[in-house]
């Protein structure tokens, strides 16, 4: 991987620009990954496609081999799914629910193989002592669960949540037909499984949804997802849901390998889906996805791919796995389904940042289950990087058979009557002169008060990674803005009962149970407060450093915390902006933009006293170390670089800040030491250029001490 990371177009864009701009681009990735992981595990409401997810995670990783600092445990590449939506109870998995790296050729697999033979020191060529077979089975797609047995009865049933904590969906799991309510035997075991909707079921839905008028799902993964995690059982049951499981934590059981676990569950009572093979080598594993490649089509239920395990369990476990995914299974990724259809127009679309998205209009063409007329094409580098123009056939699929995709364009079916895609002088919008940064990918409206970017900016302040306020969706905002009833953020948290049950299709109960979710949002933590402003450069992880940085930054009186923060974030933005640089990870590029959001003249200027005085008070974090020095590295400045094997990053700048120092996550002329452990990237050699003090993680120990190092 880090030959191809580090020969990677991203990343060599990266290092043109330097350190600050790979972390620029790295928090940007970071907020793409996160939000459309969010949408997909959290919402079941995905807005890109697995191949585009793909492309912005491998461009991720890629950056963070080349620039090692950037890697820290909040990374999207060091979590799995997404995080429990707090509608259900949380239920701490007995151990992780892994993610699987992904391949997508030949090539990958083969890669896949030679990793696993270097981890176990075997031979690059198979031999027939090793003892290395791999199981094949088919990859389902659906939706990740767990469920534990005691005493041969079903106990529990949870979702795979974050890999670490998941929601307690037992009530809806007990509809299932397909998932035994009593084993054959009296065990107490885990399994983990998929359950998903099968295409008949999808197709009655989809079928009864239109004979009334309402929307059609977009596809059985998400379709059955959603129905899992409903609130009323009664839903879930009416979905007609099936399972399949793949995998048996039984403590005490006797079975060594994979094949021979998937008979034990078949054994017991649990439905295993019967097309899988092992004791395979790699070539037979070719073998097995080639046949499913077309085949797959005509089963009852969608599957996307084939996972390839090491059968062995002891190998498994001498093989271990990363931070997201084992290093003895892979899940290759059958490729998508592909169409020709017509485009018939591309008309931009206005975002929350004012960003101007270019979206095809194409002649409705069915592909992968579902008719598709739009497709988003991103921006117009990428439509002139792929020659896409305005009447041209082109070939669409739906990558992860979800996400409407143009993949290319057909130039010998043109005409001469094509005509290119040129971007709108004006916002389509509010008629505001669009703008293009130098050197930047992106137009947008720089009108902050458009009302299509107002629109959105309130849609992301009440979405989940902001306020959450159920309820509060697109069709509820645009007729509270529309009506004037919302103006500011700190108005929706004015509004009366009344003022709600006058909206469209709202009665008394559904008035009330918006008020009411409202009213549970005042109370948000400090972090989700920050990240729901939708400033630039600030993602989740910042806004949670933010936040722990503000509690112990911003001092103390009488005011409510909101309102002094404010004051606070405004004197900081105006007369020294270079302080927000002692959040860690903030470098110059993410400070300007704090200071810009926050200074007296920015978008930020009155929201937080907005939110103050409408009664908001989030729950305030504990401060990340003491804000003040006093101790051995009173004053100093210092930069930690690479692995340590002591700490992680967290723990290495909190010790800096105990003992009196000031963590940094850039090196400059100001830097008094730089830590350096393995893998140490391009600070090191930045700090060796500036003649900056490098020390290792045992030095480091000492100057924490006070012991010298000379």
């Amino acid at each position: 991987m880090s030959d191809t990371a580090l020969d990677d177009p991203a990343v060599a864009r990266a290092r043109e620009g330097g350190e600050e701009a790979a972390r620029a681009r790295h928090a940007e990735l970071a907020d793409a990954i996160a939000h459309a992981s969010r949408l997909y595990y959290e919402q079941d409401a995905p807005e890109i496609s697995d191949a585009e997810w793909d492309r912005l995670f491998h461009e991720l990783v890629a950056l963070e081999t080349a620039f090692p600092d950037l890697r820290t445990p909040e990374s999207p590449t060091q979590r799995v799914g997404g995080a429990p939506s707090g509608t259900f109870d949380e239920v701490r998995h007995s151990r992780p629910m892994l993610s699987l790296a992904n391949a997508f050729s030949e090539d990958d697999l083969r890669a896949f193989d030679a990793r696993v033979r270097r981890g176990l020191g075997l031979p690059a060529a198979p031999q027939a002592a090793d003892g290395l077979t791999y199981v094949a089975e088919l990859k389902i797609d659906g939706l990740a669960v767990s469920l534990r047995y005691e005493r041969g009865r079903f106990a529990q049933g949870a979702t795979r949540g974050d890999g670490t904590t998941g929601e307690d969906v037992t009530a809806n799991l007990r509809t299932i037909e397909s998932i035994p309510k009593r084993l054959s035997e009296a065990v107490s075991i885990e399994t983990r499984g998929e359950v998903f909707m099968p295409k008949a079921e999808f197709a009655r839905i989809n079928a009864e949804r239109e004979e009334v008028g309402l929307p059609t799902y977009a596809n059985p993964r998400n379709s059955g997802a959603g129905s899992l995690r409903q609130i009323d059982p009664g839903v879930t049951a009416s979905r007609r849901l099936a399972s399949w499981q793949y995998q048996l934590i039984e403590p005490g059981g006797t079975t060594t390998r994979q094949s021979e676990a998937l008979a034990r569950l078949e054994s017991l009572g649990f439905p295993v889906n019967p097309n899988r093979l092992a004791g395979l080598d790699l070539d037979a594993v070719l073998g097995f996805i080639e046949s499913w490649r077309q085949a797959r089509h005509n089963l009852p239920y969608e599957t996307d791919g084939v996972v390839v395990k090491v059968d062995r369990l002891d190998l498994q476990d001498r093989l271990g796995m990363v931070a997201r995914a084992p290093r003895w299974a892979i899940a290759y990724k059958f490729p998508p389904e592909q169409v020709e259809t017509l485009l018939e127009d591309i008309v931009p679309y206005v975002g929350r940042t004012g960003t101007l998205t270019p979206v095809a209009h194409l002649a409705p063409v069915k592909v992968a289950g579902s008719t598709v007329a739009r497709a988003t094409l991103h921006n117009l580098d990428e439509v002139r990087r792929k020659d896409i123009r305005i009447g041209d056939h082109v070939v669409l699929q739906k990558a992860g058979d979800v996400i409407p995709e143009v993949v290319r364009s057909l130039p010998e079916r043109r005409t001469g009557g094509e005509r290119e895609f040129e971007m709108l002088p004006t916002c389509p919008v509010c008629a505001t002169p669009i703008v293009r940064d130098e050197g930047a990918v992106r137009h947008y409206c720089p009108n902050p008060a458009c009302p299509a970017r107002v629109a959105q900016e309130f849609a992301h302040f009440t979405g989940r990674g902001g306020m959450d306020i159920e309820g509060a969706g697109w069709k509820v905002l645009e007729q509270l803005l529309g009506r004037g009833l919302v103006k500011s953020r700190g108005d929706l948290f004015r509004l009366a009962v009344e003022d709600l049950e006058s909206l469209d299709r709202f009665a008394r109960r559904s008035a009330e149970s918006l008020h009411q979710a409202i009213e549970r949002s005042r109370r948000r933590p400090l972090e989700r407060v920050l990240n729901s402003l939708g400033i630039a450069q600030v993602g989740w992880t910042t806004a949670i450093d933010l936040a722990r940085w503000l509690a112990g930054a911003v001092p103390a009186g009488d005011a409510p915390f909101l309102e002094r923060a404010a004051g606070f974030l405004r004197q900081v933005a105006s007369e020294a902006p270079d302080r927000f640089e002692e959040v860690p990870g903030v470098g110059p590029t993410v400070a300007a933009s704090l200071a810009a959001w926050f200074g007296a003249d920015g978008p930020g200027a009155g929201v937080l006293e907005d939110l103050a005085s409408a009664g908001v008070e989030p729950e305030i974090p504990a401060p990340r170390g003491p804000v003040a020095g006093g101790g051995p590295l009173d004053g100093r400045t210092l930069v930690v670089t690479g692995t340590l094997e002591g700490f992680d990053r967290q723990g290495a700048e909190d010790a800096i800040r105990m003992a009196g120092g000031k963590p940094s996550g850039s090196v400059s002329r100001r830097t008094d030491y730089l830590v350096a452990g393995e893998n140490a990237g391009s600070k090191l050699a930045k700090a060796q250029e500036l003649g900056v003090r490098v020390i290792d993680e045992e030095q480091f120990r000492r100057v924490l001490a006070g012991e010298p190092i000379d």
